[in-house]
């Protein structure tokens, strides 16, 4: 069965919703990633961050590629980065409070 259009953005919503995941999904934007590195760059441990790995794989949104013995992380799709940017540009205009750098510096 296809899922529709507001299950699928439910879907990213939930991704979305917790602000580890959020990070997580910000981080994969600027490029591929292994987990340890993403454990230390987010300051969560690698259990933690395995779980939110796993529920955004579940999403469809991040996928792991093995490299041997280890795993990469990337975003599922690539105009997946642009849709970030632009959520982050629309909460933005929509409220300029949320990052009062936005005018100088970028919030992510």
């Amino acid at each position: 069965m296809l899922a529709t259009h507001g299950q699928v953005l439910a879907r990213f919503g939930h991704a979305l919703s917790d602000p580890t995941r959020s990070r997580l999904l910000l981080a994969l934007r600027e490029g591929p990633a292994y987990p340890a590195e993403l454990a230390d760059l987010l300051t969560v441990s690698r259990q933690n961050l395995s779980n939110h790995l796993a529920c955004l794989r579940g999403c469809g949104l991040v996928v792991a590629i093995p490299e041997g013995r280890r795993t990469r992380y990337e975003l599922a799709d690539p105009r997946l980065a642009h849709a970030l940017a632009d959520l982050l540009g629309v909460v933005l205009a929509v409220d300029p409070a949320a990052c009062p750098a936005a005018a100088n510096e970028d919030c992510c």
